[in-house]
């Protein structure tokens, strides 16, 4: 995330049995079967999140201890998630813009299938700052993304409308890849964003429960998630304007989100309801050198992209 001066899971066994059995029955076709019985998201296993992690860390342990814009760290980045949504069968495309005097990119995804001129967009950006490896900063959003990304392709998820993934490169710098983006799409392309969902920082060690509360729609497919889970949930201001949901925004876009905060400090009301340290940052390795893999909340982490996974499912059918 941007810095600024001021900032303000169910068994579906017995479900999809009865769902294949009644379309059966009813003479339904087996395309009807399919999407029938994918009506709910699955349990994304975090130790593949935490995988992820690992090679991010060992990316910029290698490339001078950090994965920013215009550093190899970020370009092995980029290779490596690329890498698997290719090998998942996304198609994948990768987009060059400059900012710094140094060549930036952006890696978009896209699903088979849905309605184009109804796209549900999840993104996070990719790159950390300069000071440091950047785990949870965004690692934490990448990994999550990609991993719900895998599953829809493990699922051969068969959406109604069409999935598109995106991480995004030098948001540390004041989201310039994802302002790019925008501003390189048609106006009618834009207009066939049905929403955006941004992720950035979704494993803070001292962890809040904050969901964008931009769109009412889109934060109550979040904050009824987190409900049924009995966790309590409260709007995100921290972020506002600081992360790569703003220039989707700024274009008309819907946008949603998650986010477990930053430098800002927990309240003794969040502690109680969360757990963790009052008076002390949510993150307090935020862009510093010690934002490594002991920087991640397992908890966080894992709630937070099976609550992305429920969200895409959710939004796309």
């Amino acid at each position: 995330m941007k810095r600024i001066a001021s900032f303000r899971r169910g068994t579906l066994a017995a479900a999809t049995g009865a769902a294949l059995a009644a379309a059966l029955l009813s003479g339904a076709s087996g395309a009807e079967a399919n999407v029938n019985s994918q009506t709910a998201a699955p349990d994304v296993d975090v130790a593949a999140v935490k995988a992820d992690l690992g090679e991010l860390q060992s990316i910029a342990d290698a490339n001078g201890g950090n994965r920013a814009h215009g550093e190899p760290g970020y370009q092995k980045s980029l290779d490596f998630i690329k890498g698997k949504l290719d090998e998942a069968g996304f198609t994948t495309s990768v987009q060059e813009f400059t900012s710094g005097g140094k060549t930036g990119y952006n890696l978009v995804a896209d699903w088979k299938g849905g309605d184009e001129n109804k796209v549900v967009m999840t993104g996070a950006h990719l790159d950390s700052v300069e000071a440091g490896p950047g785990i949870n900063d965004n690692g934490s959003g990448s990994a999550a993304i990609l991993e719900v990304a895998l599953a829809v392709a493990k699922a051969d998820l068969q959406p109604t409308k069409h999935l598109r993934f995106a991480w995004w490169g030098d948001e540390e710098d004041g989201m310039i890849g994802s302002t790019h983006y925008v501003d390189s799409l048609a106006s009618d392309d834009q207009s066939k964003i049905d929403s955006y969902l941004n992720f950035d920082m979704l494993g803070s060690p001292n962890a809040g429960y904050f969901v964008y509360d931009d769109d009412p729609e889109l934060e109550k497919v979040f904050t009824d998630w987190y409900a049924a889970k009995d966790i309590t949930t409260e709007p995100e201001t921290e972020g506002d304007g600081r992360s790569d949901h703003a220039p989707f925004k700024d274009a008309g876009v819907r946008v949603g989100g998650l986010f477990t905060g930053a430098e800002a400090t927990k309240s003794q009301e969040q502690a109680d309801n969360w757990g963790g340290e009052a008076g002390e940052a949510f993150d307090p390795c935020y862009h510093s050198a010690c934002d490594k893999t002991s920087n991640i909340d397992d908890k966080a982490l894992d709630l937070n992209t099976d609550a992305i996974a429920n969200a895409i499912w959710t939004l796309s059918s």
